[in-house]
């Protein structure tokens, strides 16, 4: 399955506060977001289901992909795109195993964890976090736009790199080569997603 993994946005309602999850989404659509990953952490799997449910209908309208952030449950259950799991989550292999002809992520923040990944059947990698951020408790120190470089190089699958990349820094990460950013805070905390989506997708693509 051929992906444009550009610009590749990360739900997370927490930032958006009041605001709807449905209609950001489809702001970041239109403004230029070619992937979706939904990540909910803390709601039952019910919520989670419908919630996925809802959002591949919204995605998929606009032939956006849906990936499902580490439940493989949920991926099954909606018959998403595809699933991301990180370290903490199921081997790689298994879930590969477990969703054939799906797209399936895999976080590394190593040369080592990047090769595992591709020798067992990962189709991406999100690599980081490139730079400090707030967004995610769990992503650890940040490894910089070198390290990026260098798991790009190690690899052959396609890198997505994640963790504070914004407007300020989208270019500086693009020169580590890879095929696209995974972006949070900068998507939904931002007044206007619309034209911030633009804006971020302008930048990597002149």
């Amino acid at each position: 399955m051929s992906v444009d993994y550009s610009l590749y946005l990360v739900t997370d309602r927490g930032i958006l506060g009041d605001r709807d999850l449905f209609k950001a989404v489809e702001a970041a659509i239109k403004g230029g977001v070619t992937v979706v990953q939904l990540r909910e952490k803390d709601i039952s799997s019910l919520d989670f289901y419908n919630i996925a449910v809802k959002l591949k209908e919204l995605v998929h309208r606009y032939n956006v992909p849906l990936i499902i952030n580490d439940r493989l449950d949920i991926a099954l259950a909606v018959d998403a795109d595809g699933l991301h799991i990180g370290q903490s989550d199921l081997p790689v292999e298994v879930a590969r195993r477990l969703l054939p002809g799906k797209i399936l992520g895999y976080s590394a923040s190593t040369v080592e964890e990047a090769r595992y990944g591709q020798k067992n059947g990962a189709d991406y990698l999100g690599v980081g976090a490139v730079y400090a951020t707030g967004s995610k408790a769990d992503a650890g120190n940040p490894i910089g736009v070198e390290m990026v470089k260098k798991i790009k190089q190690s690899v052959a699958l396609p890198v997505v790199g994640i963790g504070g990349i914004g407007l300020s820094n989208i270019e500086e990460v693009k020169t580590a080569g890879i095929e696209g950013v995974s972006i949070i805070s900068a998507i939904l905390g931002s007044p206007d997603i619309e034209g911030t989506s633009r804006s971020l997708i302008n930048l990597w693509r002149k």
